[in-house]
């Protein structure tokens, strides 16, 4: 069964205050929930219709795991905190 990725884009940046109360805890959460946290940040360099906003790539088991990860209580709980308009969205990884 192919990998799972949770790809996000931040569309709005968060506060510096927002971001503090949010990070640590949605990163354990995440992590307890099998994610692995492959690149976050700023764009180096962006193409074609790319936006300079945050963006972040998790690993999970499967695109189900992924889907479970983010609609698990735990991180449902501590979402709020952010306070921002992001675009996310689970694709499969690619095996061959």
């Amino acid at each position: 069964m192919p990998k799972g990725y949770l790809v996000v884009c931040y569309r709005t940046p968060p506060t510096e205050k927002n971001l503090a109360s949010y990070a640590a805890d949605a990163r354990r959460a995440i992590e307890a929930l099998g994610g692995r946290f492959i690149a976050r940040g700023m764009p180096v360099k962006t193409f074609e219709a790319g936006q300079y906003e945050r963006a972040i790539i998790i690993e999970f088991e499967s695109t189900d795991a992924a889907i479970a990860a983010y609609e698990d209580p735990t991180y449902q709980a501590i979402l709020p905190r952010l306070g921002v308009l992001r675009d996310m969205r689970v694709i499969e990884g690619d095996d061959a």
